[in-house]
C-alpha cells in the first residue's frame, strides 16, 4: 500500500512509505526515499498506519487477489480501476467471477481500448 506515483529504475519508485501486509512482520528498511514497513494485522489497521504516514495524502493499495479481497470484503475501498487483458496465462485466483458482483456496492463504467485490454473503474456508492 502507497502514497505515493512513478519513479526510477534503479531505487524503488514510490517515493513515499509503502506498508507489506505479511504475516512475518520484519523491521522497516528504506531504499532511496522510500522506506518499506511490513506489518502483520487486518486490512483496517494497515490502512489506518497508511493513512497516517500518508498525511492527507492519497492512499493507494496494489497486491495481489487476495490482498484486494481482503480490503473489498472489509468496504476499505472508494475507487479501483482494474485492466482486463483477454490474454490468459495460466492458471490463479480469480478477483470475480463478474464484475457485476461489486454492483451492490459501486458504480461501474467499462472502457475498452483498442488494445484489446478492458478497463473497469468502480467508485463507491
Amino acid at each position: 500500500m502507497t502514497s505515493g506515483a512513478a519513479g526510477g529504475a534503479r531505487s524503488p519508485p514510490f517515493r513515499t512509505p509503502v506498508f507489506v501486509m505479511t504475516h512475518h512482520a520484519r523491521p522497516s528498511f528504506t531504499l532511496s526515499d522510500t522506506t518499506f514497513h511490513f506489518v502483520d494485522g487486518a486490512p483496517a489497521t494497515v490502512l489506518e498506519r497508511a493513512r497516517k504516514a500518508a498525511q492527507g495524502k492519497d492512499v493507494r493499495l496494489g497486491g495481489g487477489v487476495t490482498t484486494v479481497r481482503q480490503f473489498l470484503d472489509a468496504g476499505l475501498v472508494d475507487t479501483m480501476h482494474v485492466a482486463v487483458s483477454p490474454v490468459k496465462l495460466g492458471s490463479g485466483l480469480r478477483l470475480w467471477g463478474s464484475p457485476d458482483e461489486l454492483l451492490d456496492r459501486f458504480h461501474l463504467e467499462v472502457i475498452p481500448s483498442p488494445s484489446g485490454v478492458t478497463h473497469h473503474l468502480f467508485w463507491r456508492k
